[in-house]
Order: structure tokens, then sequence, then C-alpha cells
């Protein structure tokens, strides 16, 4: 059954996401043919346009592949966790196939620079920090600050107030949930950086070990600063790809 489309999410966007879900699940192995755009075109009650983009995108991030004239097939894995991210509704997809695993419960806290990145007029935030694992091996490493009234919006989620809880949440995915208006842009910067000691006892791996690090600042539709994200990723076992069209 067809799953509706989330909020701001497009019909082949939540078709992809499904196919995603069912790849991780294994419902589709290395090589098995996947249904083809007709039989997903009627399940979806969508045209084949519909499913040829979402498709595309399964594509470009390695996940399937097309042969023509036969269909399209699930592409091998090789224990690296990849995926396509060009907008805020993929960064949301990463609940689909990884957990969240709480390694600092959400509290508040001052921290200046934060509160100077997030534009506050306090230096007071809301922070949590969480690894997130892909088939039980931990990849990323992220820590989360968001202005106090945004945090409390979080508060009754028990899930984000014990170390060791894990989940299936995104944090962007829960706060466009409760916020007044809905998260539509991210500001990101790439860079790489050696691991900072809770970062590598978290990402079992040396302290000063070169890691990805990725600084995130949400954005509502009204250009309000919700929330800065900033993550760690282990190159050994994560790869990063964006798609760019002109």
């Amino acid at each position: 059954m067809a799953n509706k489309p989330a909020r701001g999410q497009s019909a082949y966007q939540q078709l992809a996401n499904d196919l995603r879900a069912d790849l991780a699940d294994d419902r589709y192995p290395e090589g098995v043919r996947l249904p083809t755009e007709a039989e997903l075109a009627e399940t979806y009650r969508v045209s084949r346009q519909t499913v040829r983009r979402a498709f595309h995108d399964l594509v470009a991030e390695g996940l399937v592949y097309r042969v023509p004239g036969r269909g399209t097939f699930a592409a091998p894995r090789d224990g690296r966790y990849l995926r396509k991210f060009g907008s805020v509704d993929d960064l949301m997809g990463l609940s689909i196939d990884t957990t969240m695993q709480l390694t600092g419960p959400l509290r508040r806290r001052v921290d200046i620079d934060a509160a100077g990145r997030l534009r506050l007029d306090s230096d007071m935030v809301h922070t949590l920090a969480f690894r997130r694992l892909h088939d039980e091996v931990p990849f990323c490493h992220t820590t989360v600050w968001l202005p106090t009234d945004v945090g409390e919006t979080l508060a009754s989620v028990d899930q984000l107030t014990e170390t060791g809880a894990t989940s299936t949440f995104t944090i962007i995915g829960l706060l466009d949930d409760r916020l007044e208006q809905p998260i539509t842009g991210a500001e990101q910067s790439i860079t790489v950086a050696p691991a900072p000691d809770v970062v590598a006892e978290q990402l079992k791996c040396e302290p000063q070990h070169p890691l990805l690090r990725i600084d995130r600042l949400y954005t509502t539709s009204e250009g309000r600063r919700v929330e800065l994200a900033i993550s760690y990723f282990l190159p050994e076992l994560y790869s990063y790809r964006v798609r760019l069209t002109r």
C-alpha cells in the first residue's frame, strides 16, 4: 500500500523513499528486479514519468541499476552507507534506513558560539548529541543546538531524555511536525577535521583520526534559524553524494 506523501514532499520523493526503505529491509536483495514502471505507477496511482524520476534518483545513489529491456535491479552493497542529499527532504529520509542512538540527552546550557550562530538574543540553548548507525554499525556522531523555545517542543520525546535510547527519528523531522513554520532550507559547510576525543570514542576510531565534518544550519520558511547540527562522519563507512543539475 502506497504511503501518503509527507508535508512538502512530492509524489516521486515519497515513492523513492518507500523504495529506499524496501531496499534497506532487503525486500529486494542484490540482483533482484524491482517492480516495473507500470506496476509502480498503478500501485501509487502516479504517472510513469513520476516513477521514472524516482528510479533516476535511486540510480544516482547507487542503490539500483537499470538494464534496458529487462528492468531495474537492486545494486550490490559493499558495507558503506551511501545516500544522495539534495534537499531537506532527503535529510529527513535518514530515518528510513538508519538508527539514532542518544549519547547526550536533551538539556539546557549556555553556549555562546552556538547561540551566536543561531542569532539568539540569549546565550542559553538546548543541546543533545547522538550517533547514527546503519546495520548496527556507527558511522556518524552529531551534536545539535536549538533555541530554548524550540528545544522545549522536544521535551516530551522520551527517546531524547535517556542516554543510550534508540529511535529512527531525525531531529528536523521531529521539529517539522511541531513548529508553526516548516523547515525549508539549510546552510551547509563541509570540511575535514581530526576526531575529537568524545567523537572518537563513540565512532570507535583513534583520536585525531581524519573525519568528514558537516555543519548544517536549518531555517524555516520565515528565515528563522531553528537548529545547528555539527556531524562527524567516518569516511571508511560513509559516502556523500550530491546530484548537480543545470
